[in-house]
């Protein structure tokens, strides 16, 4: 171990290391996180401002929102650089940081989806005391929650992380400073770190899971018991915004990291990664309020004030 050269900084190699894909690639996700930015300010700036918004669905959707910015912002930027200039390199400690505000953002996220599969689960089944349960201290109390709980995994998993040294080789498979690449490159024993992200993984993601399937197992439960057909495609329509991306955030984020680093696809890391960190946080503000009559109104109300 004396003899070896310890990384002081990463290079991180980016999605394709094709010159002729580079200026269609910078295109592409420079036109993603353009639209994720105006999407989710949108939501938040409508929220804030439109009295008529003022109800616990939009007060969440706000909040995903600005998880969704966070986690774009801190990730994209450097992506666009590297497609742009060719500049790979990271620091270590800016490699950390990035890795920290992913894990942060992640977190949140499933709580805030968590929180909203609940809110789903009030208004299709007990909608005459939805206003009682969903009164304004218990949305604040959850999204407070959201934030500050969510973000105690990311800060145990990135100090576990800084226990490891990286040794030799300083090439990040990948287009951001993610979990399973940096063990992947780390020269020492990696199991301790993978058995706090495994209990991580139980303690967070597995039970919001859990949590978020009970409700839509009431809500379909409820729906079926709903006679009109109309009323069956109203209270659906609610709900399957939030069904299709809470699917699609799971489904990527369990196969990218329950499963073991020895059966770690680069590739795969890559494609589900892209999911998760740039086109759901594009999708949100389109599938769940854009495409809202509410909130189409609130906008062109700002538009015309």
């Amino acid at each position: 171990m004396e003899n070896m050269t310890m990384v002081t900084e990463f290079s991180i190699l980016g999605l394709s290391d094709k010159p002729q894909l580079q200026v269609p690639l910078f295109l592409v996700f420079f036109l993603i996180y353009l639209i994720t930015l105006l999407g989710n300010l949108v939501i938040v700036m409508v929220t804030f401002v439109d009295p008529s918004l003022n109800s616990p669905m939009y007060f969440f959707l706000s909040n995903l929102s600005l998880t969704d910015i966070c986690c774009t912002t801190n990730i994209v930027p450097k992506l666009l650089e590297i497609f742009l200039t060719g500049n790979k390199s990271i620091s270590y400690a800016g490699c950390i940081v990035q890795l920290y505000f992913f894990m942060g953002s992640t977190c949140i996220e499933i709580f805030l989806l968590t929180t909203m599969a609940y809110d789903r689960y009030v208004a299709v089944c007990d909608p005459l005391h939805y206003s009682l349960v969903m009164n304004q201290r218990l949305c604040v109390l959850l999204v407070a929650f959201s934030w500050i709980i969510g973000s105690l995994p990311s800060g145990t998993i990135t100090a576990s992380i800084t226990r490891l040294l990286f040794c030799d080789s300083n090439k990040i498979s990948h287009f951001f400073c993610d979990l399973m690449p940096l063990l992947k490159l780390s020269c020492t024993d990696t199991a301790i770190t993978e058995t706090i992200i495994v209990v991580a993984i139980a303690l967070i993601p597995v039970p919001a899971f859990l949590v978020t399937l009970i409700s839509y197992t009431y809500i379909i439960l409820a729906i079926l018991r709903i006679r009109s057909a109309e009323g069956k495609r109203k209270a659906f329509s609610t709900c399957s915004s939030h069904l299709t991306v809470i699917s699609m955030y799971y489904l990527s984020l369990f196969c990218m990291y329950m499963r073991p680093t020895s059966t770690y696809s680069q590739e795969q890391g890559k494609i589900l990664s892209v999911l998760y960190t740039t086109v759901t946080p594009m999708l949100n503000p389109l599938i769940y309020s854009l495409r809202n009559k509410e909130v189409k109104n609130a906008l062109r109300k700002v538009i015309g004030k």
